[in-house]
């Protein structure tokens, strides 16, 4: 699907038009958005808009790294993450840009262009945008696509506060598991966060990027990445502490019960030296024939038990 909205140099907005009849020189400057768009839709990018191969094979095939690219003079060519909120896998959204239009296309169909195109038609039907506008549409995409960062970041958020309240409860193992699926869903989110804060940077600090009077706006977009990546390593950093934390508990655990079934053995094993000499199919052993051998020797293994409990509970093993 392919949906346009353009603008006259009397500053009226026209939406939706046919793309095919759409004259460039009549109109101040045009959005055409490519949603989902078929084999014949997509060959307006090359037979329309004539942009550069390179430029058209990045928008057709694998995904590719969030970048800023000129292929002339005027035309800049922007590629954008947006956010899978179920999987946090990255999903491209193409951008070019030149003073006279704005081109958008994406694969998927994403509610954040929709907010977008949303926000600059009603904003267009309001006040003329006049040179602006194209700057302002770039502005208002990418503004809508980081959005869309925050919600997901704050469940995992939410979660990790969850996942520490309930240390206590559930057990080493299943903490274990959720702490590393949580790390797993922050570095996939990072993945996303870093190179977008790494492309904004570089267009708020671009010679070639002239963002008119919203340059402030794509730097407030910069800033909130800015914000995404350093509470993305703070709650790596969180999760990392947990599972140390976890690990340590863990560990304590496995001591506690290893020093108790060493004190049990060690008070068994004089127990059975005794059981055993005493076991000996011997002839002549002259307590085998001692009316009372039998309770004496029973009492002198209780009394050694019982004595080296209450030396090991002297010395604090039992703590």
């Amino acid at each position: 699907m392919i949906r346009t909205l353009a603008i006259t140099h009397d500053h009226e907005a026209v939406i939706g038009l046919p793309l095919q009849d759409i004259r460039m020189e009549e109109y101040a400057w045009i959005w055409a958005d490519f949603s989902e768009p078929t084999p014949e839709e997509a060959a307006y990018l090359d037979h329309y808009f004539h942009f550069h191969p390179l430029a058209v094979e990045d928008c057709l095939h694998v995904l590719q790294r969030p970048k800023l690219d000129y292929y002339d003079e005027e035309i800049k060519f922007v590629v954008l993450h947006a956010l899978q909120p179920d999987t946090l896998h990255a999903v491209e959204v193409n951008l070019f840009l030149s003073p006279s239009f704005v081109v958008s296309f994406h694969q998927h169909d994403l509610p954040e262009l929709d907010d977008a195109w949303e926000r600059v038609t009603s904003v267009v039907r309001k006040e003329p945008l006049g040179e602006d506008g194209p700057s302002f549409t770039a502005y208002t995409i990418i503004d809508k696509l980081v959005d869309q960062y925050f919600p997901s970041l704050f469940a995992i958020e939410d979660e990790l506060a969850e996942l520490e309240s309930r240390g206590e409860k559930d057990s080493v193992e299943d903490l274990m598991n959720q702490v590393f699926a949580l790390r797993s869903r922050l570095l996939r989110l990072r993945r996303t966060v870093v190179p977008m804060r790494d492309l904004l940077y570089r267009i708020v600090h671009s010679q070639h990027m002239e963002q008119h009077a919203h340059q402030a706006y794509f730097s407030n977009i910069y800033d909130h990445l800015l914000k995404l990546a350093d509470m993305i390593e703070a709650d790596r950093e969180m999760t990392a502490d947990l599972r140390d934390s976890y690990i340590s508990v863990n560990s304590n655990r496995m001591n506690t019960i290893m020093k108790t079934l060493t004190v049990i053995t060690t008070i068994f094993m004089p127990l059975t030296l005794i059981a055993g000499i005493y076991g000996m199919n011997f002839v002549n052993m002259p307590e085998l024939q001692w009316p009372l051998g039998y309770f004496v020797v029973l009492g002198l293994m209780f009394l050694l038990g019982g004595g080296m409990v209450m030396w090991f509970m002297r010395r604090g093993w039992f703590k």
